[in-house]
């Protein structure tokens, strides 16, 4: 169906000439200066001279946007259509030389033979296409069969189609347009088969990619997301779209070589444009609804509702259409990017989503953003208005890279506006690249287990350093991305940049201390003196580390207050949470104690301790006594130890002198308490008794 459609389009095109060449005949143009004529037409610089006819512009050339008056603009748009309307009356001369060009040209061959070669071309294109599908058979029902539950799959499952398209492609156009550069041509007669293949193979790449893309016969495959009915309408009016873009292009080419006037080509063109404004307003009208539709009980305004977005598209197809035939091809442009831009980038949002949708829809809530999902949404929507800004700039004229002193002023800053739009997206791209980075990196550091290991220490230490570099990497962006953006507008930034080099160094100068913060504080981090929730302890001030920022940090004390210290006062650091501890456990036993029961008690509390499944991962050495300490007044002071991890001592403490007290009393040893033992023979117990009397007694008056 697609070769008849390829065809119907270059018969007409053939036909049409031929006609012209039969009317022509009636004349009988003598034969010898027919053929001194096809002899001129074949010669090549004659086919050089067309061609340059061809390509030059009948107009003036183009000024920059902003130049011209409006008043101009005006009178070139009146002047193109005024020479329009002067060359319709010429459409019938012109076809019929082109006519008569064109059989003589055919005169041998003939236009069955055409019509055969082409038809030759595009079944050497099919047969080929038709050998790869039978070579990878293999590799299609591979694909079918990919699975699409992660988004590892997925992606795959993309690059293998892509690749498997591409193939497709390559295959038919080496079997056509291939088959085709073999063989030597006459230069009219190659031309006019090598533009059709080439417009039947624009169309097959098209196919291609909207199978791609839209995968009207598989769903599960589809990268843009949408019901299969509006898969497959799609598809099919995108084709004939193309197809007739494709060929009408070709067919004004050839006209232009078969020496048509300017005129008269874009006449001929404007005609087949009605095709193309026919084919869209169809598509628009008849687009399948993704909601269901309004019914009878509906209020009218709901049915108004569902026309005017069918009557605003139409409203801007209509008006591109009138824009191009009116030569206005700035305004052309900007039309067709104001509306066509932002459906683009929401429909290539909407593909990068539905690739990268999460596998379980517990993951979709994800606040972090995968880098994946970052690179590709944001990617492509740079590359998108990239694309567009510098189609726009190519239409109004405008040279992003150089600057003239004879621009005017609505020019320079129509290119700076362009841009700082490019550098406002490749800024916004990559902060948001890195931001993603970084945060990734910090949801995996925050989702570190428990266990004390070198792991977690890099961990901590990430979520120490990371959001301090993400604050940097902001700075330094914005900082650069608004010089670039000056400079592309023309401002000299040399002297700023030397104006803040002076300034800084005046505010260095004032703001010493200021500066000691900073810098004390980046030496800190770089000697990795303390991470986020550790417990340090500097002069007076002791904490958990619960933030920082570039000139302070922020310690929360153990009962509740929270102190913000500027780095340049921290001075030496006592950190209390780095790798293990050694907590000394120090208790008072009577001298008649034996000391070897009590040694024995305490390894065995240290065994009972090392064995308990809380204690365990957290003691490092098992509590062990290290012997006496000192004779006291009244007790043996018996010191004892164990190594654990930062922060854990103290329950392990807690525990250690509970079983301590139970061991001691189940074995007959006594805690040493402050005692008072009284001297001398006899029975004390009178004579205390008889001092205590006197020291109450009162005294006798003096006399």
């Amino acid at each position: 169906m697609r070769l008849f459609r390829g065809l119907v389009l270059v018969a007409a095109l053939l036909c049409g000439g031929l006609s012209a060449a039969a009317q022509a005949q009636t004349a009988a143009p003598p034969p010898e200066k027919a053929r001194e004529l096809l002899d001129l037409l074949a010669d090549p610089s004659v086919q050089e001279w067309l061609k340059q006819q061809r390509s030059a512009a009948p107009a003036e050339k183009p000024e920059a946007a902003g130049t011209a008056s409006l008043g101009a603009r005006i009178a070139a748009v009146r002047e193109h259509l005024a020479g329009l309307a002067i060359a319709v009356p010429a459409v019938p001369d012109e076809l019929e030389r082109a006519g008569t060009i064109l059989f003589l040209e055919l005169e041998e061959k003939g236009l069955m033979h055409v019509l055969v070669l082409i038809a030759v071309f595009v079944a050497l294109g099919f047969g080929a296409e038709w050998l790869y599908y039978w070579a990878l058979a293999r590799v299609e029902n591979w694909i079918v069969a990919l699975p699409l539950d992660s988004v590892e799959q997925r992606l795959r499952a993309v690059a293998v189609r892509l690749a498997y398209g591409l193939g497709i492609v390559a295959a038919f156009a080496l079997g056509s347009v291939g088959a085709f550069l073999v063989i030597t041509w006459p230069p009219l007669l190659g031309e006019i088969v090598l533009g059709y293949l080439v417009a039947f193979l624009a169309l097959r790449l098209t196919l291609v990619a909207s199978r791609f893309v839209l995968a009207p016969g598989g769903e599960r495959f589809r990268i843009l997301p949408m019901p299969t009915p509006a898969a497959r309408f799609w598809h099919r009016r995108l084709a004939v779209f193309v197809a007739w873009f494709a060929f009408g292009w070709v067919t004004v080419s050839l006209a232009g070589t078969l020496g048509v006037a300017p005129d008269v080509r874009r006449i001929i063109a404007y005609v087949l444009g009605l095709g193309l404004l026919a084919i869209a307003l169809e598509a628009v009208w008849r687009r399948p609804r993704t909601v269901p539709d309004v019914t009878e009980a509906a209020p009218a305004r709901g049915r108004f509702g569902g026309l005017a977005i069918p009557a605003l598209l139409s409203a801007w197809i209509v008006s591109l259409w009138v824009l191009w035939v009116a030569s206005a091809l700035p305004l052309f442009w900007l039309v067709l990017i104001a509306v066509a831009l932002p459906a683009t980038m929401a429909a290539t949002q909407r593909a990068v989503n539905h690739i990268l949708r999460p596998v379980d829809a517990t993951d979709a809530g994800s606040a972090t953003p995968g880098l994946l999902a970052v690179s590709l949404g944001r990617g492509l929507r740079a590359l998108l208005v990239v694309g567009a800004v510098l189609l726009l700039a190519r239409a109004w004229h405008v040279d992003l890279a150089e600057v003239t002193a004879g621009d005017a002023l609505v020019t320079r800053l129509l290119r700076g506006a362009l841009n700082v739009v490019v550098i406002g997206l490749v800024a916004d791209f990559a902060w948001h690249v890195l931001k993603a980075m970084i945060d990734r990196k910090l949801a995996e550091a925050q989702a570190a287990g428990e266990a004390d290991s070198e792991e977690v220490r890099r961990q901590a230490r990430l979520r120490t350093l990371l959001p301090i570099l993400r604050n940097i990497l902001l700075i330094v962006l914005v900082v650069m991305a608004i010089l670039m953006a000056l400079a592309s507008v023309g401002v000299e930034i040399g002297p700023l940049i030397a104006g803040a080099g002076v300034v800084g160094v005046a505010i260095g100068f004032g703001a010493q201390t200021l500066v000691k913060d900073i810098f004390s504080g980046m030496f800190y981090l770089l000697d990795d003196a303390f991470r986020v929730g550790e417990y340090i302890q500097s002069g007076s001030y002791k904490g958990v580390v619960e933030s920082f920022s570039l000139r302070s940090i922020k310690l929360r004390h153990h009962r509740g207050p929270l102190y913000t210290v500027p780095f340049g006062e921290l001075g030496a650091i006592q950190n209390m949470s780095r790798d293990w501890v050694i907590d000394k456990l120090s208790v008072g036993v009577t001298y008649d104690t034996d000391v070897d029961k009590v040694k024995k008690l305490v390894k065995q509390i240290g065994r009972e301790l090392a064995e308990n499944p809380d204690f365990k991962p957290h003691i490092l050495e098992p509590l062990k006594m290290q012997g006496v300490e000192q004779f006291g007044d009244f007790a043996i002071q018996i010191r004892m130890k164990i190594k654990t991890r930062p922060g854990q001592q103290f329950t392990i403490r807690r525990r250690a002198y509970a079983l301590l007290k139970k061991a001691f009393e189940a074995n007959g040893i006594r805690f040493a308490h402050p005692t008072v033992a009284v001297a001398g023979g006899g029975d004390a117990t009178p004579a205390a008794a008889q001092q205590a009397l006197e020291l109450v007694r009162p005294t006798p008056a003096a006399s």
